[in-house]
């Protein structure tokens, strides 16, 4: 697969739409996903209470974040638990490496983890000679192939049934094609049962980690995050530093909001709680449990008042599901780890504005991603902030963000200034409306349609009454 990157965002968005397998499989998905989230939120009054206790229990616990980052270090030392900060996806990648050589391990077994695809552990510990094998079957398929995720809760759905079993029967031995989802399941799963025994060390996300308790939650559908967590005699979670709450009673209205926004679900078959290694008298579990705390940009984010409300993402995915945008092209055109809306107002604080500037741009503010967001992230106000720091710079009192201003566009910036001018006098701009007018006929053909789709609406008509009584004060 060719490397994407968010610098071409605009040529890969237009091969992706040029291609009608995924305008298909993105459209049949984005259409199953809404109608699921609608369902799951048939009671409307309900619904608002639902996402209103989530919203609210994210926005005390980051304004809470360092110290509910100190709380969770010593709840989570206490249990046994050994915890590890890391500033830099090269630093989250040398505690994961050293842990792995220590084991000399050739094969871990990692459950579902966006971080880990933000560090690009998979590509790192294959330099090593170190078999990063995925376990959730949407990871797995595209691990299969060399592709890459293309949704952060359905990393393969933008493959549909067909290609999938061509990639089955490329790369696992007495596999028949077939079409039938549950036989592809089962060969699936059959491949991946002998690497939970065989790995040396199991890793996976962490959805929510409680500082009262010192405990990592793990949400998931397949079973595949129990087994890594447990069959392998060393787990390694990794997580951003923003995913941590204040208490256990926070998860219950925050694990409501996720699964029903994500997939429709009331709730979903694994709920994970790890809260220390193997005691001794118990028959299975890890006897090592590492916590890697992932910064990466976003103590930058929480720095900013407004910014800060990036990091109530809890990775729904309900942003993408409804977004025009991401719903036609899919994730690969974004040529980031997170796609979509909320990719596009987090990858600048990952990777800066200069190379992930031109994300923000690519929607159409229709406002859907803010509406359907179950912790209220207003993504559509932030993503205005995010273009107009791409292009002019920061913003009166607010810290700085990398690359700021790396958007600029001097032509751009020297029309702009001229409408201004414009505005300010009406002759002029009377003059230079009629002219454009006049000029119509020798415009470039696509503007010329642009102009001739747009005209002036009429006013509507008024209502009767309003007329009578115009008439009586006559």
């Amino acid at each position: 697969m060719a490397e994407h990157s968010p610098r071409r965002f605009t040529p890969q968005a237009q091969e992706a739409l040029a291609s009608p397998v995924i305008r298909q499989n993105f459209r049949g998905a984005m259409d199953y996903l809404r109608k699921a989230r609608s369902n799951a939120f048939s009671d409307p009054v309900e619904a608002d209470a639902v996402l209103a206790k989530a919203e609210a229990v994210r926005r005390r616990c980051l304004s809470q974040l360092p110290a509910l980052l100190e709380t969770l270090e010593q709840r989570c030392t206490a249990n046994g638990i050994q915890v590890h900060w890391a500033e830099t996806p090269a630093e989250a990648n040398a505690i994961i490496r050293a842990l792995c050589q220590r084991e000399d391990a050739k094969l871990v077994a990692k459950g579902k983890s966006m971080v880990s695809e933000e560090i690009g552990l998979n590509e790192h510990l294959a330099g090593l000679g170190i078999d990063c094998r995925e376990t959730d079957m949407g990871e797995f398929i595209v691990q299969l192939d060399g592709d890459r995720p293309s949704h952060i809760i359905m990393p393969a759905i933008h493959k549909n049934k067909d290609e999938i079993s061509a990639t089955f029967e490329q790369h696992l031995p007495n596999f028949e094609a077939t079409r039938d989802v549950d036989q592809l399941i089962a060969a699936g799963r059959q491949a991946l049962r002998e690497k939970f025994q065989a790995a040396e060390v199991g890793l996976t996300g962490v959805n929510f980690a409680v500082a009262e308790t010192g405990t990592l939650c793990l949400v998931e559908n397949e079973g595949n995050g129990r087994m890594c967590s447990t069959i392998p005699r060393v787990h390694i979670a990794v997580t951003g530093i923003e995913k941590v709450v204040e208490q256990l009673s926070d998860i219950a209205p925050l694990y409501s909001a996720l699964t029903r926004s994500a997939t429709g679900q009331a709730i979903t078959t694994y709920f994970n709680m790890v809260s220390g290694p193997r005691r001794p008298g118990e028959w299975d579990g890890p006897e090592e449990v590492h916590l890697v705390l992932l910064d990466n940009g976003r103590s930058q984010a929480f720095a900013d008042d407004e910014l800060r409300q990036t990091l109530q993402c809890i990775r729904c995915g309900a942003c993408m599901n409804h977004c025009p945008v991401y719903g036609r092209i899919g994730g690969h055109a974004y040529g980031t780890v997170y796609p979509g809306p909320i990719g596009k107002i987090i990858s600048p604080h990952l990777l800066g504005l200069d190379d992930a500037g031109e994300l923000p741009t690519a929607s159409s503010l229709c406002g859907a991603c803010g509406e359907v967001c179950p912790v209220g992230i207003p993504i559509p106000a932030l993503l205005q902030r995010l273009r107009v720091e791409a292009k002019h710079g920061a913003s009166a009192g607010h810290p700085p963000l990398k690359g700021q201003g790396a958007k600029a566009n001097r032509l751009e910036a020297l029309a702009m200034k001229g409408f201004a001018w414009l505005a300010r006098h009406p002759r002029c701009y009377r003059a230079g409306t009629w002219l454009a007018r006049r000029l119509a006929p020798f415009y470039p053909r696509r503007l010329g349609a642009w102009g001739q789709c747009r005209v002036t609406p009429k006013p509507a008509p008024k209502p009767l009454s309003q007329l009578l009584k115009e008439q009586r004060r006559v």
